[in-house]
């Protein structure tokens, strides 16, 4: 019978998750969606390309709500158990509350796993995967980018004029700017030509023109009738090196180990390869496996609502306690990592923190349901 009614207890716990999940999840990717439509709009890029590239953002999106939706959804279900007096069952079927709070811990440890396991694989991954689909996706609408009488800059080291861009595809006054290396330039004019699009992406066929090679030498001239100018290998304004939170983990914990010394330190970077401070590694790496320590110190806080406290006036604003005390909890786990560049003596106590709290909060607990040794 035990086992029935811990199961039933589970399913509404997963499947008010798994709903709250979907709901709130869903509502912020797409008013971030929004935000990145100048995927389309300026970087020139399909519908499909940027339908993966916000798609790739759902696990960063959900590992940063997975505490909040993990406390409302316990919070919510055990209250609605109290309210409706469903949590006598529990009781009167002779299981004690310290085994009931048991349980709700082995639960938060299960999304713990699963919050560490985004933290540490899932989001960078895909993160990563994210950015190469990016920078790596054919620019699909570049056409669009090309308007009449305005300067594009298609790239950091490419400027694009055309003078008419026809609706058949010919284009009419063509200038072309790049930026090459060893400070060298390279200028070509033609009076017409049109995009060709293949399977690397787009050339210009140019008629009637003029290259116009620039070094600090001087500049060399030379006329076509017809040449083809290569667009598939350019670089676009889209970043190219990766940035902290899409490094692997395994990478950021190696070298923090190599430089953990001078955990704190700005200045130091890891390499040239993954030039980040260490400062920043640190930081990084103590919100990937710390800061999901909270998610069990939540279903403690959660938990309490079984127990009836003897103050008149806590019990009647229990629920209004216990929930702002559990955001304040949210929100102190996002934003305890800035503590951590303190004094040695302050960053080991937030090191240790979500530790100490869980015992302290199992342990009052414990005082509160006057627990049994053979019911832990």
């Amino acid at each position: 019978m035990d086992k029935l009614i811990f199961r039933k207890l589970s399913y509404d716990i997963f499947s008010f998750f798994l709903l709250a999940s979907i709901a709130i999840t869903s509502i912020v990717w797409v008013i971030q969606g929004v935000n990145l439509l100048d995927i389309i709009s300026e970087q020139g890029h399909g519908v499909k390309v940027y339908f993966v590239y916000t798609l790739l953002n759902v696990p960063k999106i959900f590992s940063k709500l997975l505490i909040f939706i993990y406390f409302i959804t316990l919070f919510i279900i055990l209250g609605k158990y109290v309210d409706n007096n469903e949590i006598l069952v529990f009781w009167t079927n002779g299981i004690k509350k310290i085994v009931f709070i048991n349980f709700i811990g082995k639960l938060s440890i299960l999304f713990l796993i699963i919050q560490l396991i985004l933290n540490l694989y899932i989001v960078p991954l895909t993160q990563n995967l994210k950015q190469d689909y990016l920078r790596n996706s054919s620019l699909n609408l570049f056409p669009k980018l090309i308007q009449d009488k305005k300067f594009t800059n298609i790239s950091k080291k490419m400027t694009i004029f055309v003078e008419e861009n026809k609706k058949n595809g010919l284009l009419k006054g063509i200038y072309i700017k790049e930026e090459l290396d060893n400070n060298e330039s390279k200028i070509v004019i033609a009076k017409n030509g049109k995009l060709v699009k293949n399977n690397n992406g787009y050339t210009f066929k140019l008629l009637n023109g003029k290259i116009t090679n620039i070094d600090q030498r001087g500049s060399i001239n030379l006329n076509f009738k017809e040449t083809t100018y290569e667009l598939s290998k350019l670089k676009t304004n889209i970043r190219q090196e990766n940035k902290l939170n899409e490094t692997k983990s395994s990478v950021l914990i190696s070298c923090l180990d190599k430089f953990f010394k001078v955990r704190k330190e700005s200045i130091i970077r890891c390499s040239k390869e993954n030039s980040f401070s260490i400062d920043e590694i640190y930081e990084e790496i103590f919100q990937r496996t710390i800061n999901p320590l909270y998610i069990v110190i939540l279903s403690l806080i959660s938990s309490l609502l079984v127990i009836k406290p003897r103050i008149d006036f806590i019990y009647n604003n229990l629920k209004i306690i216990l929930f702002g005390f559990g955001f304040l909890i949210i929100l102190f786990s996002q934003l305890s990592y800035r503590f951590i560049f303190f004094n040695f003596e302050i960053e080991m106590i937030f090191l240790v923190l979500p530790i100490l709290l869980i015992f302290f909060f199992y342990i009052f607990l414990l005082i509160k349901t006057n627990f049994k040794i053979n019911l832990l």
